[in-house]
């Protein structure tokens, strides 16, 4: 160690704490040398280019005293001529001998070379000359880079020497002070200067004006400078003959440029003529080019857009839509929904796409109901100059949206990441609305206000279809808007309800501001719920703390509504938009009495809306009368418990649990109760994936076990029969197993659903699933996969097909895009019709990738019923309406499904920035402490004494704290079927189509309410109908229909298409060792339709299997020990998902 001391050199003598601060430091610096960098820019010619030339602003300066030199020297040769002692009045010039001679060589020179000039006019031109001499020398000089011919053989440089050269010799020798000198010629160095001093501005302000601007600029200074010049060369050359005046000569030009030539002045000597004809000449070859180069440009620009002024940007208010690829069916819906808020009306919509538009697209943009209110911009969102087109970062917000028809669905959302990036680097402060299409991606764009991420939307409404029906078109509705008059004009009265209750959306109101809900401050929430349905027919689903970001759908009974709290609430329009008249004021006009509903005018600009009489023709009427006090029934019907007004305590309400009955009830397989526990996912697909807490298992699944088709030593099952599952399962065919499939899964396997209500999860992947998504579900009980195709039916069926509750079709990326766009769906849509001719009874529900597609699910050609139903389609669009898809029956019914769909809910949040929220919230993805979760109740006979829905509503808050939002009906299409037993009958289904197809189309459409007074009339026809048919078949033996039967099975006869399926799947079934028991091979369910009305009036009758859509309050709210029941007190009601138990039980 002391050795090591001793070798560090000690100090320097020198150094010294002073030389430290200061920097010297001489003992270190013996050995080195100081190098200077960059010398050459300190020689004098570089810095004079850097002054001249190379700095913007300072070249910018000097051009533009170059260009006012160049105006003034043209502007003094004016006043030469004006100042002209005889010429300029157009006098005899007694001084000057003129010989008229005309000759070529007989012409008196004398006044074209010899100008009367005063001394103070030629030294003002004199210093103008040296000083634009000098300048031009100087830049010359400066811009020399070894060629010097090129230097002087420049135009500009020889006009320079020609209009300041001669004025320099006058400055020597005084006789040529009077020489003329064409100083006009200085309008086209000006000309130059100009165009040079606007590219300098350009650089110095960083900004770049359109070409169009440019070029329009140089057209106009070339033809001006043709004109003048033009306009003194013949002036000066008839001075020599008829003597012109500036006037003249300036009237002369204009005529002959303008081809109307009237021949009063005309040139007289040939050097004018000569002179003409060279102007001729040059404008000719000119201005056609100018021309072509200017016709170019404004079609360049009408392909890119041009730009977005400032002014307008400061003045008016406008929003920025980027697409990569812009088609006419996302236009229509961005803009139909987007203008649909009378607020927006004034707003601008700017597209910035980098495709050129195409014609569909132009087309609908030149209609004045668009051209004046849309811009489309073609650029890139990557391209600051093209953000600033746009106006970027003056609009009131920005909206990107994903390709979704991409084949690489990846590669879209990386292009949707940058262009986000770019919009945020560029413009921080606009407000930044995101669409992304993969889950896993959705965090690179967390810092927009708004993000919708497609497949965390789509895999979560296709799951709650399968336990709460039609969910999705629940959503959909909701999301869109409509103002409820869709389907008023059909004959069809569910048409008329279930479009009137379409036009229910979510608003929001501060509590204190309220007239719907300010009384009920310090009362529960399901006081006011209640209440406010009662008395405006309004439904309150949620609140939020007006010190809280936090919205709790459903909080329970336990809260207490507070003035600062913000409610949100299911109505047709806001309140803001509602007037009210109570019944005191109405009965005065000799009103009728109504039922204890709900009362509202929905004032939607000119129109109101009336959801009150359902049971006939739409009233037109445009004021609504509200009973102060309902009207007691004749009958006397079983008493509600009234909704508590205070919040209510957990303790009176203790009873057993939904756990406690969960633990007790049998399970399915060889699974005990052991097997299961509560708790979030171990291991989470993506980043920002919500934590749900769910059922799980205690110990994870092997892998091997997780493939449904394959035994192990695990277990020796190879079909979906073999598990003998307690529940039907649930089938999903997609292409991938991607982690979109994760947000499927997590609503079905959410902790508030019951354990005897878990439905077995069968994944049909076309490709193998990679050990990541593996060990993401192997911990979620009944969770399989088998790898296969919906193509194949032998797949199909050792998934379980013919008896599984429900078998979802997610549309493939390989086939979302097509060269045709509307073709993407062409094998979704075929794979589909095929199970639906297979399997009638399975419930199937489908996604496809463009909405407008859902009329060819179950297409059936001969069928009138969906031939008028495509007609009221038709009239919808044309009346303008955004949910003219409304009435297809599939998606009435909630089978058919499109993202496209759901684009509105960005839309929407523009104007309803709590909209995504609630969404979220209602689907399962977000799950938030306190906050309730959507489910549903089936009303089965037990519960038909509550009779109205609005009865309903007290029952469920009174005494299970839930809120109903709407209702799943199922109806008959037709009336009542006469029929008669097909053990007496042998009649085949086909041949009965074949008897109905005869019918009249306008005959066959007809009402389906069951309490109707035409009903009797109706089934008298159909009774006809069969008697004819009967008859035609002539008298039947007895025995004759077993007969019948038995020789079909014989082949004697030839059996009917649904026939030849059925045994065609049977012996499939067989053929694999699969048990045909269950398969309803003659089940037709295709005699039923369905449909959701949303926050229907309270009077609206319940039948039997109707599906209420409810949001219970959280059951984690509360403390563990204490519960609350959810036994029905009114019955033995069902809470279902399974909406092939309903088709069943209809």
């Amino acid at each position: 160690m002391v050795d090591g001391e001793s070798e560090v050199p000690p100090l320097p003598p020198r150094f010294r704490f002073r030389d430290l601060l200061q920097g010297e430091q001489t003992w270190l610096n013996d050995d080195k040398v100081q190098v200077e960098f960059y010398t050459n820019e300190n020689t004098l010619k570089e810095r004079l280019k850097l002054f001249f030339i190379k700095n913007q602003r300072s070249s910018l300066r000097i051009r533009f005293c170059h260009f006012s030199l160049k105006l003034l020297s043209c502007v003094l040769y004016i006043f030469r001529v004006l100042t002209d002692p005889e010429c300029a009045l157009n006098l005899n010039c007694s001084h000057y001998n003129y010989t008229h001679n005309y000759t070529l060589f007989g012409i008196d020179w004398t006044p074209i070379i010899w100008v009367d000039r005063s001394f103070a006019l030629w030294a003002l031109q004199v210093f103008v000359a040296i000083v634009c001499l000098c300048e031009t020398t100087l830049l010359t000089y400066l811009s020399y880079k070894g060629n010097i011919r090129e230097q002087i053989l420049r135009i500009t440089f020889i006009l320079e020497i020609i209009n300041t050269v001669p004025f320099l010799i006058t400055v020597f020798f005084f006789p040529l002070q009077k020489l003329f000198i064409p100083v006009f010629l200085n309008c086209w160095l000006a000309k130059h200067t100009l165009e040079n001093m606007i590219n300098d501005f350009h650089r110095a302000i960083q900004r770049t004006h359109s070409a169009m601007f440019n070029q329009v600029l140089i057209m106009i200074s070339t033809l001006l400078c043709l004109i003048f010049t033009c306009i003194c060369g013949i002036q000066h050359l008839e001075r020599a003959g008829q003597q012109l005046s500036l006037f003249d000569s300036v009237y002369f030009c204009i005529v002959t440029f303008s081809t109307v030539g009237y021949g009063d002045i005309y040139p007289i000597i040939w050097p004018s003529k000569l002179l003409v004809v060279i102007m001729i000449c040059v404008v000719l070859l000119v201005l056609p080019v100018q021309f072509e180069q200017l016709a170019y440009l404004w079609m360049e620009r009408q392909k890119s857009g041009g730009n977005y002024s400032q002014h307008r940007a400061k003045t008016e208010k406008h929003v920025v839509l980027c697409v990569s690829s812009i088609k006419i069916d996302l236009l229509m819906d961005f803009l139909n929904e987007f203008y649909a808020h009378p607020k927006l009306q004034d707003y601008y919509v700017i597209i910035l796409c980098p495709a050129e538009m195409d014609t569909q697209v132009r087309r609908v943009l030149q209609i004045p109901l668009w051209s004046q209110r849309v811009i489309y911009l073609q650029g890139s969102a990557l391209k600051d100059q093209d953000l600033f087109r746009a106006k970027l970062d003056n609009a009131e917000g920005c909206f990107i949206l994903s390709s979704r028809c991409e084949v690489d669905r990846t590669a879209a959302d990386h292009q949707t990441i940058l262009r986000a990036w770019a919009v945020k680097d560029f413009a921080p402060r606009c407000p930044l609305y995101v669409q992304i299409l993969k889950p896993e991606n959705k965090f690179h764009v967390k810092f927009a206000d708004h993000v919708v991420c497609e497949e965390e939307f789509k895999y979560a409404l296709l799951a709650l279809n399968c336990i709460c029906p039609a969910t999705s078109t629940l959503i959909t509705l909701l999301v869109h808007t409509s103002q409820g008059l869709e389907g008023q004009q059909s004959p069809e009265l569910w048409h008329r309800i279930y479009g009137k209750c379409s036009g229910n959306e979510v608003y929001n109101i501060v509590l204190k501001d309220s007239i719907f809900f300010t009384e009920y401050e310090g009362k529960s929430f399901t006081y006011a719920s209640f209440h406010a349905q009662k008395k405006y027919g309004i439904c309150l689903i949620g609140v939020c703390r007006g010190d809280s970001k936090t919205i709790l759908l459903n909080p329970g009974r336990q809260y207490t509504m507070n003035a600062s709290d913000t409610c949100f609430y299911i109505s047709i329009t806001k309140e803001e938009n509602s007037t009210f008249k109570f019944h005191g004021e109405c009965s005065k006009k000799g009103s009728k009495p109504h039922l204890p509903v709900h009362n509202i005018i929905a004032s939607m600009g000119t129109v109101a809306i009336d959801l009150q009489d359902t049971s006939g023709t739409p009233s037109r009427s445009s004021t609504l009368s509200v009973p102060a006090e309902p009207v007691k029934p004749s009958s006397k019907r079983p008493s509600i418990a009234p909704v508590l007004e205070v919040p209510a305590s957990p303790l009176l309400h203790a009873g057993e649990s939904d756990l406690s009955e969960d633990e007790a009830a049998p399970y399915w397989g060889d699974q005990s109760s052991d097997g299961y526990i509560m708790g979030y996912p171990p291991n989470l697909p993506y980043i920002g994936s919500s934590q749900t807490f769910c059922h799980l298992l205690k110990e994870k699944m092997p892998y091997c076990c997780l493939r449904l088709e394959k035994s192990c030593r695990h277990n020796q099952c190879e079909d979906a029969k073999a598990y003998s599952f307690w529940n039907k399962p649930i089938i999903v065919s997609a292409e991938t197993a991607g982690n979109g499939l994760y947000n499927f899964i997590l609503p079905l396997r959410a902790s508030y659903r019951p354990k005897k209500e878990l439905n077995p999860i069968i994944l049909l992947l076309d490709n193998l699933p990679d050990v990541q998504f593996l060990e993401t579900i192997c911990w979620f009980p009944m969770v399989y996969y088998m790898v296969g195709s919906m193509d194949s039916l032998d797949d199909l069926l050792r998934c379980g097909v013919s008896f599984a509750a429900n078998m979802v079709v997610v549309d493939k990326e390989s086939t979302m895009s097509a060269e045709e766009d509307y073709m993407a769906d062409a094998k979704t849509i075929v794979n589909v019709q095929t199970l639906f001719r297979l399997f009638s009874s399975l419930s199937i529900i489908t996604e496809l990738t463009h909405p407008a597609n859902m009329r060819f699910m179950q297409f059936r050609a001969k069928d009138c019923y969906s031939l008028a139903l495509s007609k009221l389609e038709k009239k919808e669009k044309m009346k303008g309406s955004n949910l003219a898809f409304m009435f297809r029956l599939p998606f009435a019914a909630g089978r058919v499904f499109s993202i496209g769909m759901l684009d509105t809910l960005l839309y929407q949040s523009f104007v309803k920035d709590y909209v995504i929220a609630i969404t979220r919230l209602l689907l399962g993805l977000d799950t938030t402490p306190g906050s309730g979760f959507l489910c549903s109740m089936q009303i089965t006979e037990d519960d038909l004494w509550i009779q109205t829905y609005g009865r309903l509503y007290q029952q469920l808050c009174s005494t299970v704290g839930d809120i109903p939002i709407g209702i799943y009906r199922t109806e008959s299409q037709m009336t009542e079927s006469l029929e008669p037993s097909r053990s007496q009958l042998s009649v085949n289904l086909d041949d009965f189509e074949d008897v109905r197809e005869q019918r009249d189309c306008n005959q066959a459409y007809r009402t389906s309410e069951s309490s109707d007074s035409k009903q009797p009339l109706l089934l008298r026809r159909k009774s006809m109908q069969w008697a004819r048919y009967l008859s035609r078949m002539g008298p039947r033996p007895g025995g004759r229909g077993a007969e019948r039967g038995s020789r079909q099975r014989a082949g004697l006869l030839p059996r009917s298409e649904r026939q030849e399926l059925a045994e065609l799947v049977k012996k499939r079934m067989q053929n694999l060792g699969l048990a045909t028991t269950g398969y309803d091979d003659m089940n037709d369910s295709h005699s039923f339709h369905s449909y959701v009305l949303i926050n229907p009036p309270p009077d609206t009758r319940l039948e039997l299997h109707d599906v209420v859509y409810i949001i219970r309050e959280d059951p984690f709210s509360y403390d563990s020990k204490d519960v609350d029941s959810r036994k029905s007190s009114f019955g033995n009601t069902s809470w279902t998902g399974d909406s092939q138990q309903l088709e069943s039980q209809v």
